[in-house]
């Protein structure tokens, strides 16, 4: 496992389209039983290096219901998002993680962690990749369907403050999906 996460983090593969230039950010350990796969890195986790050390990870510990030593423990939680480095600004948003990580590194990480139980997919390009061709149409179906993903992936909307908007106008996600979360994760610490 070592070996593998030292060649992810000199990973070079796609550093001419990166803007900020190649700064993976990763953490798997082979004890590891949650796996939290999201979007890309923003601007502040590439400067620190710290996956999800920003408002969107103050909110997704949130939804999980655990402590930064428990969510920055890779025993319990492997952190490995679609794409391993900051893609760039677009023009509503960062762009899109990168294409090539996922096929080249996801693979392999799971391979190394045996003990996974649960996979969080986080957004439209988790979900897309992971579920393929029964994922939904949009992200809110996916979302709301989650117990036909269950026992092995468990799917939700990013936790930017971006979506506020999106979770005002579906109350059933706190109620009915985040309650539910917090149960597995809770069963599986």
């Amino acid at each position: 496992m070592q070996n593998l996460l030292k060649d992810i983090r000199q990973c070079t593969i796609c550093k001419e389209h990166l803007s900020l230039g190649p700064n993976p950010v990763v953490s798997a350990h082979p004890k590891s039983k949650i796996v939290i796969i999201g979007q890309a890195p923003g601007t502040k986790v590439h400067a620190s290096g710290i996956p999800w050390g920003d408002a969107s990870g103050k909110q997704l510990r949130k939804w999980l219901n655990v402590s930064d030593d428990d969510f920055y423990d890779d025993s319990k939680f492997a952190i490995m998002p679609m794409g391993f480095c900051y893609p760039g600004k677009g023009k509503s948003g960062d762009l899109p993680p990168r294409p090539e990580c996922a096929p080249q590194w996801h693979q392999a990480l799971l391979d190394k962690m045996p003990n996974i139980e649960l996979i969080v997919l986080i957004g439209l390009y988790a979900q897309n990749y992971y579920l393929g061709d029964i994922a939904k149409k949009t992200l809110t179906e996916t979302v709301k369907s989650y117990k036909e993903y269950l026992p092995h992936y468990f799917p939700l909307p990013h936790p930017s403050p971006r979506n506020r908007f999106w979770l005002t106008k579906n109350p059933w996600f706190e109620k009915e999906v985040l309650s539910e979360l917090k149960r597995r994760i809770d069963r599986l610490m």
